[in-house]
């Protein structure tokens, strides 16, 4: 049986539940994710849409990614918190910010994509590096 796993924004005003574990966790460098969260990557679990139930509203910043899709930035409008991302280039995932779930560290990053992005004093962090690491934006 797989565990639940809930998280929240910095103010408490969004609060989510994810069935079940992550399908992936990755690190993602590319520069929108590192303007969103103001930090050299974000970390981030793919999960199934439906796995996903959130309570609370969140607002929505509708970006565009290398691939010339939509990404859908959802953040909590009263803190700034960044909750997850949704690309139209891969529907049916929701990619929660790790950083916002209760236990952040449970499951360890996989891969890292857009490494030509990550900044330069960095050291490899993924134990395995995607073979998509240097695609675009997603």
């Amino acid at each position: 049986m797989s565990e639940t796993h809930k998280g929240a924004c910095l103010c408490g005003q969004i609060h989510y539940t994810v069935a079940g574990d992550p399908l992936m966790v990755g690190i993602c460098h590319c520069r929108n994710c590192q303007r969103q969260s103001g930090a050299p990557f974000s970390v981030v679990w793919g999960v199934a849409d439906a796995a996903f139930t959130q309570q609370g509203e969140t607002s929505e910043y509708a970006d565009t990614g290398d691939s010339g899709q939509v990404v859908h930035r959802l953040f909590c409008g009263a803190c700034g918190s960044p909750i997850r991302s949704r690309a139209d280039a891969a529907p049916g995932i929701s990619f929660i910010k790790a950083g916002t779930l209760d236990q952040p560290d449970r499951f360890p990053a996989a891969f890292e994509v857009y490494c030509d992005r990550a900044w330069s004093w960095l050291p490899q962090l993924a134990q395995a590096r995607h073979p998509l690491a240097y695609m675009g934006d997603a």
